[in-house]
Parts: structure tokens; C-alpha cells; sequence
């Protein structure tokens, strides 16, 4: 059985918060449950690294918590967020606190290839 969760946010649009709660959401509850996991932000969604953007993106109603309230959320019960290089050429490196590791495509790859990984795309 995996005991490692990677969740790789590519093709999720910033621009539409319906999208973006599961993921994060999802992250939270494995990491609770004391799987490893990891959120690699890369492509579009990458955006979400950019300081200030997530905070601006509410959940669901007006005065909800922001993307970013989830992601700090997510943080605390232990998920580890990296970020895509190629990504910083799209979106700057004004990046939040919470990410910890910039990563390339190779470790992708041999993450998600990995017996004990499983691999969540969004």
C-alpha cells in the first residue's frame, strides 16, 4: 500500500474557485491521516505560489475563507508545497511562505513512479 501522496496542480484555474477546494482539501484530510503528501504547483495553477493571489480567491460565498486559508490549513497538518521551475518563469519568485521546494520534471516523474506513491492530478 502507498504511503506517499502527490497531488499535482497543473491544469486548475485560479481564475475559477470551484476548482481549487478539493485539492487542498484533499491534501489536509491524507496529511491528517498521516500519510506523506505533497502539492507540486506548477502550469496555470502555479499562479497560486504568487504571493497575495490565493489570498484574493474566496471558497464558495462571500466572507468564506480564501484558497490561501486552505493552503496555510493544509500546511499545518503537515503537507509539503513545491513548486515547478518552469513555473517561475510564468509567475515570478515572489512566492508564499508556504512552499518549501522548487523541483523539476525528473523528480515528478520518479515520484509518481514510485510503488510506495500515489499520484492525484488536477
Amino acid at each position: 500500500m502507498a504511503d506517499k501522496l502527490i497531488i499535482v496542480m497543473v491544469n486548475t484555474d485560479p481564475k475559477n474557485p470551484s476548482e481549487l477546494g478539493a485539492p487542498f482539501f484533499q491534501a489536509t484530510v491524507a496529511a491528517s491521516m498521516e500519510y506523506e503528501v505533497e502539492v507540486i504547483l506548477t502550469g496555470r495553477a502555479g499562479e497560486l505560489a504568487k504571493k497575495g493571489v490565493a489570498e484574493k480567491i474566496q471558497l464558495h460565498t462571500e466572507g468564506a475563507r480564501s484558497v490561501y486559508d486552505y493552503m496555510k490549513e493544509a500546511k499545518e497538518a503537515g503537507v509539503k508545497f513545491m513548486i515547478c521551475t518552469p513555473t517561475l518563469d510564468l509567475w515570478g519568485d515572489d512566492l508564499i511562505p508556504e512552499i518549501t521546494e522548487t523541483i523539476g520534471s525528473a523528480y515528478i516523474i520518479s515520484e509518481a513512479m514510485s510503488d510506495n506513491t500515489v499520484t492525484f492530478t488536477y
